[in-house]
C-alpha cells in the first residue's frame, strides 16, 4: 500500500485515508438531514427564471412540476423516494443517506480496485 503524508508530515496508509474519507462523508450524510431545505428546487427554480416562466419571488408554474410533466413518457419505482424511509420519519431519512453513501463507497471501492487490477 503507498502512504500519503499528512499536514505535520506523519504518514497515513490507505485505509486510515480511505476510513477517515467515507467518517466524513456519513457525517454530512447524517447532518444534511438536520439542516438541509424542505424544498431545495433551486436549479430547478433557476432555470425558470432564466426561462421567464417566472418570477424571483412566485411560485413555479404548475406544468413546471416534473412528476407531472414525465406522466406517461418513462416510470421507474425509487427505493428511497426523497431519500427516505418514509415509515421512519427522520431515522428513516438518516438510514436512506447512510445506505446510499455506503453503496456509492462499495460501487466506486470496487471500480478503482478493477482498475488497478487492470493497469
Amino acid at each position: 500500500m503507498t502512504d500519503a503524508k499528512n499536514t505535520n508530515g506523519a504518514k497515513m496508509n490507505d485505509v486510515t485515508f480511505i476510513a477517515i474519507g467515507l467518517v466524513i462523508a456519513l457525517i454530512i450524510g447524517v447532518a444534511a438531514v438536520f439542516l438541509a431545505s424542505g424544498d431545495p428546487d433551486g436549479l430547478e427554480s433557476a432555470s425558470l427564471y432564466v426561462q421567464g416562466e417566472k418570477d424571483l419571488t412566485s411560485d413555479a408554474p404548475e406544468d413546471a412540476d416534473p412528476e407531472a410533466v414525465g406522466l406517461g413518457t418513462f416510470e421507474y419505482s425509487s427505493p428511497f423516494p426523497d431519500y427516505s424511509w418514509e415509515d421512519l420519519g427522520k431515522m428513516g431519512d438518516i438510514i436512506a443517506l447512510v445506505l446510499g453513501i455506503v453503496i456509492v463507497f462499495v460501487l466506486i471501492f470496487g471500480v478503482s480496485r478493477i482498475i488497478k487490477i487492470k493497469a
